[in-house]
């Protein structure tokens, strides 16, 4: 079945130069709509050109001559481009970008669903709210972060993560909630001292679950409270549960189905932090996982040929390089085997009986003779940001990867789509212009649902993310 969806895909992107007509084409033998009735769009953060890339090489299988496809292949449609308001140059932060993509509205770093004169502007969720759309988002960072944050709530500064958790339970669209299905982490931010909004959530109807298992008891059609971890989720390697996005994808949509359709915003969070700290085993781990989460997407569109999926990344991050110090050489397979993630392994080796046993575990291959001293030295080490740049430092060699910085890049990203009216993504545009695309695919506005979210922007000094000290701040 799913391939009989990407041939169809491959097929209508290859007849796009010559026929401007509506989409014809069909995903299984079920005719794909023009437009959609549910539209999901996908943010995978910090995911520039070469990790998708190395992400196919991470996959290749070595013993055949070429290398084999993954699902980003079948997909891809175009570019855009990412640039902030001029007021912050030429790069972007996750906020910015975030809030372009879900309003179509260019603005400076740091800001949360407002315009550069700290208005608020609505996002393509709140207009899917506002026509009596089911909305949600799924993330594996916390719920308040830059992305989800943008298409849910307004702030001058994403920095402000309590008042964003406020934000979510305060405004309401038509008298509803924005949000009818929020699945991710950030317990720290909703169950506070000062307010425990998780607690407002339930007496308001909502299904509370902290772990995927109860998730999976819940009925269909809920409306759901999922935060799973204080802050973000763990990583890829360290999950329970190895198809976490995926997981979170299908159980999202499975509350929000109905006849007038949802929207629903999917986030891999993580690729974006795998990057700031210039971790490429943790970045192709969680690029699978994302990969994941786009089969069972695949899957289900052919099942459900009125449902539009739109992936792209905000920026890109850490300005990975497939192949560094004058080597024409990438080596992924010393990538493809470890047991646990490289800030895991820094935390555990100085805990252990014998550092050179566990790492060579963990990292899933033998150890030669340089890094075996280099690991005992590591165990050595009271400092366990110098034992996580030890144990990545290994991994670079070994896989011949390089990084040009800890923060964003501004290169253009890549746009994927699928489904009911995904020919409108064909091409080389801004990343505003998503947003613009998707709120010409909704329903018009009529007299009846014009109310528009309107939220008080709280005044406060934006703080600054110092990635040196708190690389999960962004």
């Amino acid at each position: 079945m799913r391939q009989k969806l990407l041939v169809a895909v491959a097929a209508t992107f290859a007849l796009s130069a010559c026929v401007n007509t509506a989409d014809t084409v069909s995903t299984t033998e079920k005719q794909t709509p023009s437009t959609p009735k549910n539209i999901i769009m996908i943010v995978s953060d910090g995911m520039g050109p070469a990790y998708t890339t190395a992400y196919r090489n991470f996959r290749d299988n070595p013993a055949t001559p070429a290398v084999e496809k993954v699902v980003l292949d079948d997909i891809f449609v175009g570019n855009a481009s990412t640039y902030p308001d001029k007021v912050s140059g030429y790069v972007t932060d996750s906020a910015a970008s975030a809030t372009a993509l879900a309003s179509g509205v260019k603005s400076y770093n740091g800001a949360i669903g407002v315009d550069k004169d700290k208005k608020p502007v609505t996002s393509v969720l709140q207009r899917a709210k506002q026509l009596g759309m089911r909305t949600g988002v799924a993330v594996t960072s916390q719920i308040v972060h830059a992305t989800p944050a943008s298409y849910v709530a307004h702030n001058e500064s994403r920095q402000n993560y309590n008042e964003l958790a406020d934000s979510f339970f305060d405004d309401r669209i038509n008298g509803q909630f924005v949000a009818d299905v929020m699945l991710g982490g950030g317990t720290r931010y909703f169950e506070r001292e000062d307010r425990n909004v998780t607690a407002e959530f339930i007496d308001a109807g909502y299904a509370y679950v902290d772990t995927y298992n109860k998730l999976a008891t819940l009925p269909a059609g809920e409306n759901v409270l999922g935060l799973f971890a204080e802050v973000g989720l763990p990583w890829a390697l360290d999950d329970l549960r190895k198809n976490r996005l995926a997981y979170l994808t299908e159980h999202a949509i499975k509350h929000l189905e109905n006849d007038k359709g949802f929207f629903l915003l999917v986030e891999a969070s993580q690729v974006d932090w795998a990057g700031h700290s210039n971790d490429v085993a943790a970045a192709m781990a969680e690029m699978h996982d994302l990969n994941l989460a786009l089969e069972y997407l695949v899957s289900y569109v052919e099942e459900h040929p009125d449902t539009l999926v739109v992936l792209t990344a905000d920026h890109s991050t850490g300005g990975l390089t497939i192949g560094a110090r004058g080597e024409y050489r990438w080596a992924p397979e010393w990538l493809q085997n470890l047991k646990q993630s490289p800030a895991t392994i820094s935390q555990n080796i100085t805990e252990v009986d014998s550092p050179l046993v566990y790492v060579s575990d963990a990292l899933g291959f033998e150890l030669n003779e340089k890094e075996s001293q280099q690991v005992v030295e590591l165990a050595k080490q009271d400092d366990l940001k110098a034992r996580f740049a030890g144990i990545k430092a290994l991994l670079d060699i070994r896989s011949n990867t390089g990084w040009t910085t800890t923060g964003h890049t501004g290169v253009d990203v890549e746009v994927f789509a699928f489904g009911a009216g995904s020919r409108q993504f064909y091409g080389q545009y801004d990343n505003t212009d998503i947003a613009k695309k998707l709120f010409g695919l909704l329903p018009k506005m009529t007299s009846a649902v014009k109310a528009e979210a309107t939220t008080p922007v709280p005044k406060k000094e934006k703080s600054q993310c110092d990635f040196e000290t708190d690389w999960r701040c962004e």
